[in-house]
């Protein structure tokens, strides 16, 4: 008879070892991969800061409260993701496109899928509060031609730098959220009020612990864009505000120089001239 494998016994040197020998060997299944990896670092970075029990509990209690903290309108999960970098980080691995082509970002915790489409030329402003702001727009590809019947999803923060669902209390529903569709030329436009810089939201656990940290929550003034259209690679970015004193410490590194653009003084408003630039989507790969 053959014998088994070697026992391990759990020690500082073996834990993670035992964890992976536990884990079936598949090649046609990466989730094994995947959590022995996790765990792998995990572990190690426990045997790096050796924490007693009492801090082990704390971060059990975080990551409980950053659960309790989540429903259908805030997500706290996607705000820990998004602050820590990783939503940029896994943005960047897995959108890379031709320096001409409009990068993506990450979408943010203030997403909304359910916004009503508009009319070209609607204001997106329900309650009229702050400077106007016109946006002009074009979607083209990337030897500049036109993408006719481009679907712009459009967000934003309100002047006083809260979401709509934020303060479903204070704001109109869908209040600075609106779809569009490109005319035959590629173009679209719509009015809504200059966006202005804000503070990530400090009032969950995420927002508590890294300003407890020290760590700057500021976010530079933006507008966010979904841009669909078929057989194109879906665009997610934002449009920044070049004369925020911000953008260099985006607390969600979403900041890129092709994305900073000029809010161009309009009579008593504000007027923002805008391109987007999309790539085809590649055989068998999602939109």
């Amino acid at each position: 008879m053959m014998p088994g494998p070697t026992a391990l016994n759990f020690s500082e040197a073996t834990s993670h070892d035992m964890f992976a020998q536990r884990l079936p060997q598949s090649k046609d299944d990466s989730l094994p991969q995947v959590l022995a990896a996790a765990v792998t670092h995990l572990h190690a970075l426990i045997r790096e800061l050796r924490p007693t029990q009492a801090d082990w509990r704390k971060v059990i209690e975080f990551l409980t409260d950053v659960g309790h903290a989540s429903d259908e309108r805030r997500q706290e999960w996607v705000l820990l993701s998004d602050l820590l970098g990783a939503s940029a980080l896994v943005e960047e691995i897995n959108s890379r496109r031709p320096k001409t082509a409009t990068p993506n970002t990450v979408r943010g915790p203030f997403f909304r899928a359910d916004v009503p489409q508009l009319p070209l030329g609607g204001n997106i402003s329900l309650d009229g509060i702050g400077e106007t702001l016109d946006v002009f727009g074009r979607v083209q590809d990337l030897d500049g031609d036109p993408i006719a019947n481009a679907e712009i999803i459009t967000w934003q923060a309100n002047a006083q730098g809260f979401y709509e669902n934020q303060q479903p209390d204070l704001q109109p529903e869908f209040n600075l959220r609106g779809c569009f569709r490109t005319d035959t030329d590629g173009r679209f436009h719509y009015r809504t009020i200059k966006p202005c810089g804000y503070g990530v939201p400090d009032d969950g656990p995420v927002g508590k612990l890294l300003r407890q940290a020290g760590y700057p929550l500021c976010r530079p003034a933006h507008l966010h864009f979904m841009i669909k259209a078929p057989e194109f690679e879906t665009v997610t970015t934002h449009i920044y505000d070049g004369s925020d004193p911000h953008l260099a410490e985006d607390a969600i590194f979403a900041v890129k120089p092709e994305l900073v653009r000029t809010f161009e003084q309009q009579g008593k408003g504000w007027l923002l001239k805008l391109t987007f630039i999309m790539v085809r989507a590649r055989r068998g790969a999602g939109t």
